[in-house]
């Protein structure tokens, strides 16, 4: 039963990310927005720890047979969400690559490689 809590958890976790990040292809984003991002992954996961303290309880430790708190380690095991920057920068590839495809005589490739059309 507990597995079925895991997987309900990551997919709810990593349909918001995907939800949030929607057109980030097209950001473009500072260092400082960067960092910011970074923070604010930070407080995400510490919000998400807390839940999945809540949702998965407590756990017998082997050694000792004492209840505690998960650790933070074991949570990230259970159910890890990406690093936001890293994820858009390989969205971003995804775009040039279709844009690359497109072929030259779209105006979306020529602003790609540096030759748009003055009007």
């Amino acid at each position: 039963m507990q597995d079925f809590w895991i997987m309900c958890v990551c997919v709810c976790i990593h349909i918001q990310t995907y939800v949030v990040l929607y057109g980030c292809e097209t950001w473009s984003l500072t260092l400082k927005e960067k960092r910011r991002l970074r923070v604010e992954k930070r407080r995400l996961r510490v919000l998400e720890n807390r839940v999945l303290r809540r949702i998965f309880g407590a756990k017998r430790d082997e050694v000792t047979g004492e209840w505690r708190k998960l650790l933070n380690v074991e949570l990230n095991d259970l159910c890890s969400s990406p690093n936001i920057v890293q994820l858009i920068k390989s969205r971003r590839m995804i775009l040039v690559g279709h844009v690359a495809c497109m072929g030259e005589r779209r105006d979306v490739c020529r602003v790609l490689v540096g030759r748009p059309r003055h009007r």
